[in-house]
């Protein structure tokens, strides 16, 4: 039984290869309706959780609405949805936003808030304003704990994606939930492809972190940082350099 389900797979990669129109536009929807969700979610909790880092403040909310946004089920937040928004790009575009949420929040949060205080202090008393502390002293040290939030999301939110099929939002989904119409190795085929998505996005998304990340931190850097709820490896990254890279800075 399991040897014979095997044979799957290259049904499935050819699947992806004579189908290549419809993954292709399949895709495009699925990108599209996670990159809604994505910004949506970075403008909402991005700004706040580094504002409440900053204030070293909020430590209730942001731990509070990252547990509540994992704890609901993306399909039941659809359904309550499809009374108010109907059925469609926005209703699943809200679902994704509120489990993007959680990682952002928290992540940016317990990455400012993390930042030496003595750091602060220093560059407080070399003049700076609270937005120049937050823009040239907090946001680079946290860059890498801030950035392990967003890479967790984006995986979240593609993988999480396929469910939009259910109300009409479109993408990859279709093909997985239509095993009548495309078989099981278009169900596989395009399964495949979220993966291979939610891997290339995760990949892309280190080589920018590790870019934008400060040279005295990249060292400590790790290519999979876990996130705040799930390992405290990468909390180290913005907490462990500050005493080394404050005299830099006078």
């Amino acid at each position: 039984m399991t040897l014979a389900n095997l044979d799957v797979f290259p049904h499935a990669v050819r699947f992806i290869v004579e189908e290549r129109t419809l993954i292709a536009h399949k895709t495009g929807e699925h990108l599209l309706l996670a990159g809604a969700a994505m910004a949506v979610a970075l403008v909402l909790a991005l700004p706040l959780g580094i504002w409440l880092g900053h204030r070293h403040r909020g430590s209730f909310v942001a731990i509070n609405v990252a547990n509540v946004g994992r704890a609901l089920p993306s399909l039941a937040l659809i359904a309550i949805g499809i009374a108010f928004l109907g059925v469609g790009f926005t209703n699943v575009t809200v679902a994704l936003v509120v489990l993007a949420i959680p990682p952002i929040l928290t992540n940016s949060y317990v990455a400012v808030d993390g930042v030496e205080a003595d750091v602060v202090e220093a560059a407080r008393g070399m003049g700076m304003t609270s937005g120049q502390i937050i823009r040239r002293v907090e946001l680079p040290l946290a860059l890498p704990l801030i950035f392990a939030g967003i890479r967790t999301a984006v995986v979240f939110v593609i993988a999480t994606a396929t469910i939009a099929a259910v109300a009409g939002g479109g993408g990859l989904g279709d093909i997985i939930v239509n095993q009548a119409g495309y078989g099981l190795q278009g169900v596989v085929g395009a399964a495949l492809c979220v993966s291979l998505l939610a891997l290339l996005a995760d990949g892309l998304l280190g080589l920018v972190q590790h870019l934008v990340t400060p040279a005295g931190l990249r060292a400590q850097a790790h290519a999979f940082e876990p996130d705040v709820v799930t390992g405290q490896q990468a909390g180290k990254v913005a907490h462990d350099p500050p005493s080394r890279t404050a005299p830099e800075r006078g």
